[in-house]
């Protein structure tokens, strides 16, 4: 199984490790499954409890936001082999390109639902091409005339 993991030499060329998803039924069902964790993380909160004058923990559930690194981190690959290994090989675009969009709509839901601050939502949302910036640069010239007594007599 180690040698699965090393460079081997064949001939004048390097093969590289053995992929970790051989097809792309395997990517897709390791990403629902990366999916359902980050949608059912328990979480041990404290909070003060004035009635009974005490600290009281509880376990909740809450979810966190779907990421490609997150998934890469789940999997037990590196986010540079993830993407030279699947989304540059044709068979697994589109599938990557499922995942990208899936993790901008949650990003978007959550913000949205607010299980996410809407302070975060820039830098959240930059990372899909999204942007806080306002132009407030005005093209063109309106003409403003300003006359005498006259605008004083209405």
């Amino acid at each position: 199984m180690a040698a699965d993991f090393l460079l081997e030499m064949k001939g004048s060329d390097f093969v590289g490790r053995q992929r970790k998803f051989n097809s792309v039924k395997a990517l897709e069902a390791a990403w629902e499954a990366y999916k359902n964790n980050c949608d059912n993380k328990m979480v041990l909160t404290h909070d003060f409890s004035s009635k009974n004058s005490e600290f009281v923990s509880a376990e909740l559930k809450r979810s966190i936001t779907y990421t490609i690194e997150g998934f890469c981190v789940f999997a037990g690959i590196a986010r540079s082999s993830f993407y030279q290994t699947y989304e540059e090989d044709e068979k697994f675009s589109d599938m990557v390109t499922r995942m990208k969009e899936e993790c901008e709509v949650d990003a978007r839901s959550k913000f949205e639902l607010g299980v996410i601050p809407s302070q975060l939502a820039g830098l959240w949302m930059s990372r899909h091409g999204y942007t806080t910036k306002n132009d407030t640069s005005v093209s063109g010239s309106i003409p403003v005339v300003i006359s005498g007594d006259e605008a004083l007599e209405d």
